[in-house]
């Protein structure tokens, strides 16, 4: 626990929040003269929680985020980790960002790595907007959320250059089957497609 957050009120949780859980908080919350949810954890423990927010039309809580080290979202939302993370969490001011989520209603906060089957490479065609962003086969894709729009911004490795992104509203890919890691979660299954995009709400970051 950091320093600056000793003295807060806490909820323990698994390392991905349930939705039960959040929904407990929220009245709390609602009773606060400054609500606001401060979520201490990984990528996908942020993610549960904003999936949640959206999903029950909630996203007008003003959310901080406090990794206890280096992570994509924290490199992608600029919040700094540990303690110094839980100071901009406790006293910076919200401001609206772009929420990326995908086509199973599952927001994105860090990094999502697209491969093939048991990591094989990813055959297939992806675009961003109407950027071509490959087609054919490549070792893997990969998409992670900006703090500024347009929201999206993907890539894929390329040998001996330095990785180019491309940014848009959304990045799409059609595939014969590829696996997709969200925040360190991988899907369940093989899918032919993915997409992620800007939801039509921002989310209030405190940072």
């Amino acid at each position: 626990m950091p320093i600056a957050l000793a003295a807060q009120s806490t909820a323990q949780s698994d390392a991905i929040p349930a939705p039960a859980l959040i929904d407990e908080l929220l009245p709390v919350l609602a009773a606060d003269s400054l609500p606001r949810l401060i979520v201490l954890g990984s990528d996908a423990a942020l993610a549960a929680v904003l999936t949640h927010l959206m999903r029950t039309e909630r996203l007008h809580v003003e959310v901080g985020y406090v990794p206890l080290e280096g992570t994509y979202g924290a490199q992608a939302y600029q919040t700094g980790t540990g303690n110094a993370a839980a100071k901009r969490a406790l006293e910076g001011s919200a401001e609206e960002v772009p929420l990326v989520r995908d086509d199973t209603g599952t927001v994105l906060v860090g990094r999502a790595k697209i491969t093939g089957v048991d990591g094989a490479h990813l055959t297939g065609e992806a675009y961003v907007d109407d950027t071509r962003l490959f087609s054919g086969e490549v070792r893997a894709m990969f998409v992670t959320p900006t703090l500024e729009l347009p929201g999206v911004r993907a890539s894929v490795p390329r040998r001996f250059r330095r990785r180019r992104w491309t940014a848009g509203r959304a990045a799409q890919l059609g595939t014969p089957a590829a696996v997709v890691n969200r925040d360190g979660v991988q899907s369940d299954r093989p899918v032919p497609r993915a997409s992620f995009y800007r939801h039509h709400e921002p989310w209030l970051l405190v940072r």
